[in-house]
Order: structure tokens, then sequence, then C-alpha cells
């Protein structure tokens, strides 16, 4: 194990990138294998748009990148956060980072994005997808995705981890992304067993349907206990699921240009 967070910290910007297309790809060909649903569109134009998001995504990254380490080097100078309290094995303090590091700056934040209107304006646009595919996973709003990146700042406080647990989920964070989102036809009992520990492609589809209360549930990224614990859980037959978001039916999807300034259109309902 220490071999590998060793490899993960030092994994180069061109290394990171590297596993961002492997993981994309992978699941990109699997969908177009044997698909959950067979989508009518131009799958390359589609990507197009949700690509361009994430070149939006990675240039935060490389700027949240730099107080992300000035954060772990006060931290570790202060002794600031849970792990600096206690002496378990590596394998259990690396889980309980994991536990905390999901529950906070994933399922934490995502509660929040549905929640507080003027987030849920900046992920709409994640939502006014209506072909979820493997490269749904990286579409954000750069607004959408500065504010994940606030509370995983406040996560990485709290949980007191070392720099290399934090890379290792993030890396893990990033094949999750896409496992979730990828359009492909895995075996309900395969699913529904796998459901019960961790985000599966069937359970997120729910997320994605077009109107609530399906829309609000499901927000793990990694591990499906919390919606278990906090009651947003749902599994149902994944073929009754339409995506896009009813308030932005009608509204051009891949539109690029049109997407960005989703937040800030006042014609846009938040409700239904």
């Amino acid at each position: 194990m220490e071999s590998v967070l060793n490899f993960v910290q030092q994994m180069s910007p061109l290394q990171k990138l590297t596993w961002i297309v492997i993981c994309l790809s992978a699941h990109w060909f699997i969908e177009g294998w044997a698909p959950l649903f067979k989508h009518e569109y131009s799958k390359w134009r589609h990507a197009r748009t949700n690509l361009s998001l994430l070149g939006f995504t990675i240039a935060i990254n490389l700027l949240f990148g730099l107080a992300t380490l000035g954060v772990f080097r006060w931290a570790g100078a202060n002794k600031v956060g849970l792990l600096y309290y206690v002496n378990l094995p590596l394998w259990a303090e690396l889980l309980i980072a994991f536990m905390i590091l999901d529950l906070i700056g994933q399922y934490g934040v995502h509660y929040f994005l549905h929640k507080i209107k003027w987030m849920w304006r900046f992920h709409m646009v994640h939502h006014s997808d209506t072909h979820v595919d493997a490269t749904t996973g990286t579409r954000h709003h750069p607004g959408d995705y500065f504010i994940r990146e606030c509370f995983a700042l406040v996560a990485i406080v709290l949980v007191g981890a070392p720099l290399a647990f934090y890379l290792f989920y993030r890396v893990t964070t990033v094949f999750f992304a896409y496992f979730s989102h990828a359009n492909m036809n895995m075996p309900l009992w395969l699913d529904k067993a796998l459901s019960y520990v961790i985000i599966t492609p069937n359970m997120h589809k729910f997320h994605h349907h077009v109107e609530r209360p399906w829309t609000d549930s499901n927000y793990g990224n990694i591990f499906s206990i919390w919606d278990r614990i906090f009651g947003t859980f749902v599994y149902d037959d994944p073929k009754k699921v339409k995506y896009g978001l009813d308030v932005l039916e009608g509204r051009p999807d891949e539109d690029l240009l049109y997407q960005l300034k989703v937040p800030f259109d006042k014609t846009v309902k938040t409700d239904s």
C-alpha cells in the first residue's frame, strides 16, 4: 500500500491526465459495446460540450492545487485534523480518510448543490444533459466545480490526512465519475449487489432523472452508505429514467456558451 501511495503522490500532471483518458476511454468503449440506453445522438458532438467543460475543471484544479498544498502545510505544522490524534494501521487510517473526504467533499457538497438555490443554478448544468454517458462525469459548470473544491479543502482540514491519502482519493474519484455515469448495461444482479457498498451506474441514473424526487437522491460519489444513512437512497428499474431537467426542457443542452450562462439566466426557474 505504501508503494501505491508513494506512486500516486509522485504522479506528474501528464500521468494524471493519462489516467483521466484511460478511465474515460475504457468506459466509452464499454458503453458503446453494451449500452443501457441506445441514444439517438451524435456521441462526438455530445462529448465536445462535456469535454470542453472538463477543460475548465482542469484549469480550476491547477489553481486549487496551490491552495491545497498550502492547507496541507498549515494543517501539518499545526497538527490539525482527526488523524493526527489516532494511531491506527495504515489501511485503517486510509479508510477513515476516504470516508470523511467522501462524506464532506462529495456527498455533503452535492446535497447542498441541490438544496441551496444559488448553488443549484450552477449544478443545473450537470443535470441538463439529456444523453447521460461517461462524458457526463466531466460536465460541471466552473462555478459548480469551484464550490466542490472549497468543500474539499474543508474536508482536508477535518481529516488531517497526509497528502498522499488525498491524492489517492482524488485519483479514485476520477474512476467513479466515469463509472457511475457510463451508459453501460451492467447485469441487474451485479449492479444491485455492488450498490450496497459503492455507487453503481444503475443507481446513479436515478439521480439524473428529469423530475424530482429522483433528481434529489443518490448523491454519493464512491460509497453508497451515506445515501442509505441519510435516507436519500433510491433504487428501481433504470429503464424508467428520463434524462435531463424539467425546468430546462427544450433548452440547448449541447450549446456550451448557453450552458455557461444558465446560472445567470433569470428566465430559468430553479423549481418545477
